[in-house]
């Protein structure tokens, strides 16, 4: 992969500043759509996927 982790990092960091900052506008979502374009393509890419399906199936079984 050409980008590495730090770029990574750097693109979360300025989401993260743009987001607690001005809010989120469009060049801003830009932004953030790249960050998760290349974290997707990163290699911990596939704990994200693992955690996120965690959490969906521990929500899915919580009944009211």
């Amino acid at each position: 992969m050409v980008l590495s982790i730090s770029g990574v990092l750097l693109l979360g960091v300025i989401a993260y500043v743009f987001f607690r900052k001005d809010g989120l506008r469009v060049p801003h979502a830009l932004v953030c759509s790249l960050f998760g374009f290349y974290l997707a393509g990163s290699s911990i890419a596939p704990h994200i996927t693992a955690s996120g399906n965690s959490i969906a199936n521990l929500l899915s079984g919580l009944s009211f």
